[in-house]
């Protein structure tokens, strides 16, 4: 047990270091590949792979949603991951991946696992302009001995989910808008987040509350318009707050993690006045630990815009005070 948390505390922290492990494994060749693509997830996010269990499909599911199993005595979804991305298993569905996403648990059915492979966010670099695919959030380059100059494809779960399963859809404002949020006129949210259905949420939440939100698809993009805006602030002798009102970034991106932009905010003795809130689909208590440890003002987990609402309009009556 204690060899058991330690593995945990370890890979835990790796995101204080703007590294983390990704889990690959293959689903099958696509339409036009001439061998089977690797992908990845997060190992966060994985809770355990068990071999292919029995699916009951109930009166109106269709695929990719192959029905539900019982995994350790919890009912749970089981999509057809191959179907999703276009590709076909030579040898089917062998191994169930029980992952954990936005406070819903569901398994993944793929054809094979690979390895783990620990991972510089640097190493990954966003999809959007280079790969034609709307499940695929970015691509991580691999040294691994293994995989050495080989290319995974990471997939954005949360734009599969959405697109699988109805719940959580839709962005409710009508609660929201009574909320009183002290951001001062001009100034905007910058926002970080590699998933474009999480980025349209937090966009439509955040108009609903009347904050205008810049949206990047990187921690480190949204580092560099930080650093830009501050420069401009700095000449035109304004506090940084009168710029940028919050700071609102995922954990999980390429090239700069969520807990690496807030540190670096953080420990900016020209920035730290910004209320940092940390948005994700990580759940945990370690994660929760790190949202402390880096000096972020709030955590919430994806997505509900009440709680969200609720979060900044705290870190915004603290960051006045």
């Amino acid at each position: 047990m204690d060899s058991f948390q330690k593995d945990i505390d370890e890979r835990a922290n790796l995101s204080l270091s703007n590294k983390f492990e990704l889990l690959l494994f293959r689903l099958g060749k696509g339409e036009h590949a001439e061998h089977s693509e690797l992908y990845g997830i997060n190992v966060f996010k994985l809770r355990e792979i068990v071999p292919m269990t029995k699916v009951n499909r109930a009166a109106g599911m269709e695929p990719p949603l192959l029905g539900m199993a019982n995994i350790r005595d919890q009912i749970i979804p089981v999509i057809d991951l191959p179907a999703v991305t276009g590709c076909v298993p030579e040898t089917g569905l062998n191994l169930l991946l029980i992952t954990e996403y936005a406070r819903s648990v569901q398994a993944f059915a793929v054809e094979s696992v690979e390895n783990i492979v620990r991972l510089d966010w640097s190493q990954v670099h966003a999809a959007e302009a280079g790969v034609n695919s709307r499940n695929i959030t970015s691509i991580a380059s691999l040294d691994h001995e293994d995989h050495q100059g080989e290319l995974a494809l990471v997939l954005d779960v949360e734009q599969i989910l959405y697109d699988i399963l109805p719940s959580g859809r839709n962005v409710d404002v009508t609660r929201i808008q009574d909320k009183s949020y002290t951001l001062k006129p001009g100034a905007v949210a910058i926002v970080a987040e590699d998933s474009k259905v999480a980025r349209e949420m937090l966009e439509q939440g955040l108009k609903g509350m009347g904050i205008p939100a810049i949206m990047h698809v990187t921690g480190l993009a949204a580092w560099e318009k930080i650093k830009e805006i501050a420069a401009q602030a700095n000449a035109d002798g304004v506090p940084i707050t009168d710029r940028i009102g919050l700071v609102l970034t995922d954990i999980e991106m390429p090239e700069m993690d969520g807990f690496t932009l807030t540190r670096n905010i953080k420990t900016d003795s020209s920035l730290k006045s910004i209320p940092v809130i940390i948005h994700s689909s990580l759940s945990g208590s370690a994660n929760e630990d790190h949202v402390r440890n880096v000096g972020a003002n709030g955590y919430v987990a994806k997505f509900d815009a009440n709680e969200l609402s609720g979060v900044i309009a705290s870190a915004l009556e603290d960051a006045a005070k």
